[in-house]
């Protein structure tokens, strides 16, 4: 299967983050991003196996766990897997997300339910439980890059800055769903699709992407800080400017995730929204959670004086 078809983003100043949501998408402030191209939509479960099949990688997710790592834990426990987001029967506190979470062996972005399951003919639904790690690794495979927070928000909001949502100040504009979220009460009841859905089910942005809130949040190189501000410990260049992608060799750095996912409800994750952020450590995989790559694509106006074409002549 090809890679995703990459769209041109033209660089452009925005106004970033949002003083009327959650603390750590303050403050809203002015941002500048230089040209480049963004893929689509997300990875899909189709092309994560191309990447597989031609590298014979293996994610984070399928990895032996080594028991030095986890000391107190029996080792007989120790079995790779991943999170996995199981319904409730009923209403439940909102504030332990242990009660929709489990802990499922063998589950990975093969097999998203643990042993026994595939990912069958969801081939064109986003890749998940895929760690930091193993998203970095297919877009070198794929000579792309992951993009930075900046570059997220900025493609995300598809040129209209300003907006509450992507697409306009309305979650659902005349009752139309707009993007894969939790439609029903949190996290028993869902009238929507649940789980991922195929990408380009919804309506594009004004750039032609899709995807890019709800179904599946998606991952980006910044280090996460509370707020968009610069904490004393972030590594900096040497002109004193904040260099959020320093490398690190902890696997349990957060990173921003942007998005949300078909697991955002009003009463629960209002993060369907260009302007919300949350952190996922590098090691972490689960059941929403996939990325989407892009690369650095200069886009130059038409200089009009170097030519002008003939009569006639293809324009």
């Amino acid at each position: 299967m090809a890679l995703t078809d990459l769209i041109a983003v033209p660089g452009g100043r925005f106004r970033m983050g949002s003083d009327r949501h959650y603390p750590e998408e303050r403050p809203e402030h002015e941002r500048v991003v230089e040209p480049f191209a963004i893929e689509r939509h997300p990875v899909t479960n189709a092309q994560f196996a191309d990447f597989v099949d031609a590298t014979g990688y293996v994610t984070v997710a399928e990895e032996d766990i080594d028991p030095a790592d986890f000391p107190e834990a029996d080792p007989a426990e120790l079995i790779p897997g991943s999170l996995v987001f199981s319904p409730t029967s009923g209403p439940v506190d909102l504030r332990d997300w242990r009660q929709w979470w489990r802990w499922q062996p063998g589950a990975s972005w093969r097999r998203p339910f643990g042993q026994g399951s595939d990912v069958g003919d969801h081939g064109d639904h986003p890749v998940v439980h895929v760690a930091y790690r193993d998203a970095v690794a297919y877009a070198e495979w794929a000579g792309r890059r992951l993009p930075t927070e900046a570059e997220w928000e900025y493609a995300a909001r598809g040129g209209a800055d300003g907006l509450e949502y992507a697409w306009g100040a309305q979650m659902r504009p005349d009752g139309v769903d707009m993007a894969n979220t939790w439609r029903g009460d949190f996290p028993y009841r869902n009238d929507g699709w649940g789980s991922t859905s195929p990408v380009g089910s919804f309506p594009a942005n004004g750039f032609g992407l899709v995807d890019m809130i709800g179904n599946v949040w998606e991952r980006c190189t910044d280090v996460y800080v509370p707020r968009h501000v610069v904490r004393d410990t972030t590594p900096v260049e040497a002109d004193g400017r904040p260099n959020l992608l320093a490398p690190t060799t902890s696997p349990h750095v957060m990173r921003v995730t942007k998005g949300g996912s078909f697991l955002c409800a009003p009463e629960y994750c209002r993060r369907y929204r260009p302007a919300a952020r949350s952190a996922q450590s590098d090691d972490s995989a689960t059941a929403h959670l996939g990325f989407r790559c892009v690369i650095t694509h200069p886009i130059r106006p038409r200089d009009e004086s170097r030519h002008r074409p003939e009569p006639g002549e293809p324009q």
